[in-house]
């Protein structure tokens, strides 16, 4: 295959040992045991083939659910991308923590170098940053993984055929894009799982509710033949979604253009703050911007 590196341009052949791994990239100190997601990857890698050779059919096994909804769940939790865009909720959290605790006086006000001024003052500033450890978000992430699954495999799927050989489906090193649902709360989910072969997870606002049940009973499949400019939108998603590099299986005339006009967009994490009567109601989603 191909990669595309969105912040230079450049394109080289590769193979996936190469650039679809971080060395020690899942290991996280911040667990009792540092490597407990491999329990779960056992599960899931082995099985990857087979489980989208049953979707393609449109009738998956509820082993095949499983190993697909939990390849989209490792990848929202584990990958560089998910860590940077768990960061953000969580520093508005601690920033909201911290304006609630200055204003009940328990937190003293800064040094005479500082001009003796009060946290909630220094954070609107800029001059008091909140850092937040990715690792962090990234064992957050781990330990939730099931529930991510169970919400995920408890959804409607649109199961996407492309028949269109010149046009393949990207994947990417966030093997996941996003997209605007019909309900303003909730994001849908593209997964390319194979060149000729993608799934869109389309959750509803009340599947978190059946996220304990792995018989996968509320799993709605529906099979959609994408048409040419379907194959295009889902293309374009995935490269303003990648975090640097894209993944392609054919050097066509084509690609070359149609991912530099899209390089400049990531994924980037959006939270509105809220005052309320006691403090403050945090909202935070996902959307693709131009990278600044």
């Amino acid at each position: 295959m191909y990669g595309f590196r969105k912040s230079d341009g450049l394109i080289f052949p590769c193979q996936s040992r190469d650039v679809c791994r971080l060395e020690n990239g899942s290991t996280n100190e911040y667990l009792l045991h540092d490597r407990s997601i491999e329990e779960f990857l056992k599960t899931i890698e082995p099985q990857y083939n087979q489980a989208v050779t049953e979707l393609k059919t449109g009738r998956p096994s509820r082993n095949a659910i499983y190993v697909v909804a939990g390849f989209a769940s490792y990848v929202t939790s584990c990958s560089p991308t998910a860590m940077r865009l768990g960061a953000d909720p969580l520093r508005s959290s601690v920033k909201a923590t911290a304006k609630i605790l200055d204003r009940q006086g328990k937190i003293s006000r800064a040094p005479e170098e500082l001009g003796q001024r009060s946290t909630s003052n220094l954070i609107d500033s800029g001059e008091v940053l909140i850092d937040i450890d990715e690792k962090y978000l990234q064992a957050i992430g781990i330990t939730q993984i099931l529930d991510r699954l169970g919400i995920w495999a408890n959804s409607a799927w649109d199961l996407i055929h492309n028949e269109h050989q010149a046009n393949p489906f990207f994947t990417s090193d966030f093997a996941l894009a996003i997209e605007p649902s019909d309900d303003p709360r909730i994001l849908n989910r593209l997964v390319p799982l194979t060149p000729d072969f993608a799934i869109r997870i389309r959750p509803s606002f009340n599947a978190k509710e059946h996220r304990k049940d792995f018989e996968f009973r509320r799993f709605r499949p529906r099979m959609v033949s994408a048409r040419h400019k379907e194959v295009r939108n889902i293309n374009e998603s995935i490269a303003r979604c990648a975090e640097n590099l894209i993944f392609f299986r054919d050097r066509q005339n084509w690609v070359e253009p149609f991912l530099c006009k899209n390089k400049k967009y990531w994924i980037e994490p959006h939270t509105i703050e809220f005052p309320v009567e006691r403090g403050f109601l945090n909202v935070s989603t996902m959307r693709i911007a131009l990278k600044s």
